[in-house]
């Protein structure tokens, strides 16, 4: 089965090279097809490309038109059978991506194949699978309810820890996903409504809609790095725009009352973990005095988005030619050619 390697860059060329890289040394013996689209970040991949990569197909966006819609930018080049969707803050073990494809030929109905995630420093990566998204589940996601219901139907990573087989999830992480190339046609490629975060969990519920089923593969390993987290910072933008893409998903797939049920018990949840979080933040000392208080800010972000308060909006995306697969293919550039 031939194999197209699709992954979008922004501002992020360094780990973009590791991939490369470790895209050399994993699979020489599948000679995959390379497509990378530089979603606007001009942060220089092209010449990265040029110099150490000439033979990838290399796609600019004049704009950040957001993951998805880049993702289906860059698939317009792609010509063969099996389509590996993948972050650029990856590294591929050796033996990963021939597992997965050996998983996807053996099974006509496979939907979506996904790789056991390792963090940076070797410790599972658990949203590696992943239940689809609910109001509820959203609604109560925290590190305590995940340590004290492990097992809970909820989150869906029960498996990650537990699998040594291959096995059927609702949903696998967008950072490393393999597909038939027929597939994300049929479902239309990435729902061009995301622009960040979101879009594999919608992916995903597309895909089993269509009958097929996702499968989780824990012998097959892909390092992601992330971009990490700081206990002293949180992001007002990152907090928002997760909620919005939690709303758009409720909103396309069960409609515009469930969205609102959504929003709703994000409310909730945010007013009832201020309540716990905001005396915390008084009495507590040290780094867990300083956690506290980084926790009451985000929730207050949340608070705000879910009483329609908030000054972050979604971006107005701009329209570009080949970003949704109804559109006309976009040429490749050759690496480190002018955009």
């Amino acid at each position: 089965m031939s194999l197209s390697i699709l992954i979008v860059n922004w501002k992020s060329k360094d780990f973009l090279r590791q991939c490369l890289l470790s895209i050399q040394t994993a699979c020489p013996d599948l000679d995959p097809e390379l497509v990378v689209v530089d979603g606007g970040s001009f942060d220089g991949c092209d010449e990265l490309l040029a110099r150490e990569f000439p033979a990838v197909k290399f796609v600019q966006s004049p704009a950040n038109i957001g993951f998805g819609r880049s993702n289906n930018l860059g698939f317009q080049q792609v010509t063969s059978e099996a389509l590996l969707l993948l972050n650029p803050d990856t590294e591929l073990r050796p033996g990963a991506v021939q597992r997965l494809l050996a998983e996807l030929a053996a099974r006509p109905d496979a939907g979506i194949i996904g790789p056991r995630l390792l963090n940076t420093d070797g410790s599972l990566q658990t949203s590696c699978v992943r239940a689809l998204p609910t109001p509820l589940n959203r609604a109560l996601d925290s590190e305590l309810f995940r340590r004290l219901l492990p097992e809970s139907r909820l989150w869906g990573v029960a498996r990650a820890f537990r699998a040594s087989d291959p096995v059927p999830v609702e949903a696998v992480s967008g950072a490393c996903m393999l597909l038939r190339t027929e597939t994300f046609r049929r479902v239309g490629g990435f729902s061009p409504e995301f622009f960040m975060y979101g879009e594999d969990m919608d992916l995903c519920a597309k895909v089993r809609r269509l009958g097929l089923t996702n499968v989780y593969v824990p012998d097959a390993v892909v390092v992601h790095h992330g971009s990490g987290s700081s206990n002293t910072q949180v992001s007002q933008f990152a907090t928002v725009m997760m909620r919005v893409a939690g709303d758009t998903y409720m909103r396309l797939n069960h409609g515009p009352a469930t969205a609102l049920l959504y929003r709703l018990l994000q409310a909730v949840s945010a007013l009832v973990r201020l309540c716990l979080l905001l005396p915390a933040s008084l009495l507590l000392a040290g780094e867990r005095r300083v956690a506290a208080r980084v926790a009451v800010q985000k929730w207050w972000y949340v608070l705000r988005w879910s009483a329609g308060f908030s000054p972050i909006q979604p971006p107005s995306l701009p329209s570009v030619a080949g970003s949704e697969l109804a559109s006309p293919a976009v040429p490749a550039q050759k690496s480190g050619s002018p955009a």
